[in-house]
C-alpha cells in the first residue's frame, strides 16, 4: 500500500467507519459461528471488533508487519494471528464456521489468484459454513489511494458466478454507492 493508503487504513476516522458501517452492512443478519477466519485483517480495524462477537477468530494477513502489529495489539486469548498467503492456506480442510474479509480483495494481484482465495476459503469452510465479505466499487478517491498499488478491482456484476464457480452456494451480491458486499454459503454434506 502506497503511504496515503497506509495513513489511512490505520486512522481512527476509518477504525469508526469499519465499526459503525462496514460491519454492521456486511454482517447484517448473519450468525458466522463460533471459528471464524478473517483474511487480509490489514491494521485490524474489523479484528478489533470481531474479537469480541465470536468464540475464536483467526486472522491470515499477508504483510509480516502488519501480522506482527495485530499480534501486538491483540492480546485477546481469542485471536490467532496467521502470517501467510490466502491463496495457499496452511489450515486444515473444513475447520471454520464462518469466513470474512473487508475492503481487501482489491489487492490481491490478479483475478486468477483472487479466484484461488475464494477456492481456499470454501476450503476451509466446514459444511453449510458461510462466507461474507465486502469490498469497494471505483471512484476517484478509491483511484487515488491506491496510486502506485496493487489494485484489480472486483466486478459485483460478475462476482456472484465467481462465487458459485468456486462451490458456493446461496450466493447474495448487493451493491451501495461505495461497495459491495457479498454472502455465500459452502453446502452440506446432504
Amino acid at each position: 500500500m502506497n503511504l496515503l493508503h497506509r495513513w489511512l487504513c490505520s486512522s481512527s476516522r476509518w477504525k469508526q467507519a469499519v465499526e459503525q458501517y462496514v460491519i454492521p452492512w456486511t454482517l447484517e443478519g448473519l450468525d458466522l459461528g463460533s471459528e471464524v477466519v478473517e483474511i487480509g485483517p490489514g491494521y485490524g480495524a474489523a479484528t478489533a471488533v470481531l474479537q469480541n462477537r465470536v468464540e475464536q477468530l483467526t486472522c491470515v494477513e499477508i504483510d509480516t508487519r502488519l501480522a506482527d502489529r495485530l499480534r501486538r495489539r491483540s492480546l485477546n486469548h481469542k485471536v490467532k494471528v496467521l502470517c501467510e498467503d490466502a491463496t495457499a492456506m496452511s489450515l486444515p480442510n473444513a475447520s471454520f464456521d464462518g469466513a470474512i474479509c473487508f475492503t481487501m480483495l482489491h489487492h490481491i494481484a490478479s483475478i486468477s489468484l483472487q479466484n484461488r482465495l475464494l477456492t481456499e476459503v470454501h476450503r476451509i469452510l466446514k459444511p453449510n459454513g458461510i462466507f461474507a465479505g465486502t469490498d469497494s466499487i471505483d471512484s476517484r478517491f478509491f483511484g487515488l489511494i491506491h496510486l502506485f498499488d496493487t489494485c484489480v478491482l472486483v466486478d459485483p456484476e460478475t462476482f456472484s458466478d465467481r462465487l458459485s464457480a468456486a462451490g458456493f452456494q446461496d450466493v447474495q451480491v448487493d451493491v451501495n454507492p461505495y461497495a459491495f458486499r457479498f454472502r455465500a454459503r459452502k453446502p452440506s454434506l446432504d
